[in-house]
């Protein structure tokens, strides 16, 4: 029973073993809640249901929420709610995602999942290769990743062959987890002068981070900066590493005075 419109743009998976696979790579156990997302035949769903203790699957295609219904209608532990994910709310506070996404909307299943009120401990995601680098700046920071990163981890995890899926995508696929630092490296209270911050860097559309920053630090500082948190002297937004970003910010934070937020 395949999925045949495209507005759900979805690709999916065709072997029980990769999904076997991918949940080994995982840290979902027995005590686990997991929420999937557009789960369709449910090859995912199943499997799920052998590791965690309740699987919560959201679809939005009617004639596939009948269809799993029927299929796991034995099935204790699976429930399979009608809904589209991006207006679903998610009433768990402890809970993980583990899901083959659609591709057209992965940024705003992501953003969506960061910004929760109850963010995911750990999302696993199937998601487009070129979407996964932006979301961790690997292997060149991004402005979503370093505005995220005091609160989450991404990582990819592995590459998954475009052979296994149906129909075959025409991007590279990998299998992608953000997990919720515990505890975080910023406070939730300082979170708005981070983000202006970091976003005062990026958007400022100057040559270098030191024109952007002119007016909050002195040459001298910058300079000491530059050597301390081994970064170039005239380095773009891009060419910091988070922890370059995160060192910047602490020394903005805790030793200049408070009027140069101000100047963000």
């Amino acid at each position: 029973m395949a999925r045949t419109r495209i507005e759900f743009a979805q690709n999916f998976i065709k072997s029980k073993g990769l999904v076997k696979t991918l949940l080994q790579s995982s840290s979902l156990t027995n005590l686990d809640t997991v929420y999937e997302i557009g789960p369709g035949e449910g090859i995912i769903t199943y499997e799920l249901s052998r590791v965690a203790k309740k699987v919560i699957a959201i679809e939005l295609d009617n004639s596939l929420v009948e269809h799993l219904k029927l299929k796991f209608s034995e099935v204790k532990n699976i429930e399979i709610h009608h809904a589209d994910f991006m207006r679903y709310q998610i009433s768990s506070q402890n809970y993980k995602i583990f899901a083959n996404i659609p591709f057209n909307i992965t940024s705003d299943i992501v953003k969506k999942l960061v910004t929760a009120k109850f963010p995911p401990e750990e999302a696993y995601l199937i998601m487009q290769k070129e979407a996964a680098m932006k979301f961790s700046g690997d292997p060149i920071a991004t402005e979503f990743s370093v505005l995220l990163k005091p609160w989450f981890e991404f990582k990819t995890i592995r590459e998954i062959s475009r052979q296994s899926f149906e129909p075959i995508p025409a991007v590279d696929v990998v299998f992608f987890v953000i997990k919720r630092r515990t505890p975080a490296l910023i406070s939730s209270s300082e979170r708005a002068m981070y983000q202006s911050f970091v976003r005062h860097g990026f958007e400022s559309w100057k040559k270098d981070l030191k024109t952007a920053f002119k007016k909050v630090y002195t040459y001298n500082q910058w300079k000491r900066l530059s050597h301390d948190l081994k970064f170039s002297l005239h380095a773009t937004p891009s060419q910091l590493t988070f922890e370059q970003w995160l060192g910047l910010y602490k020394f903005f934070a805790e030793r200049l005075p408070p009027e140069k937020g101000i100047l963000l």
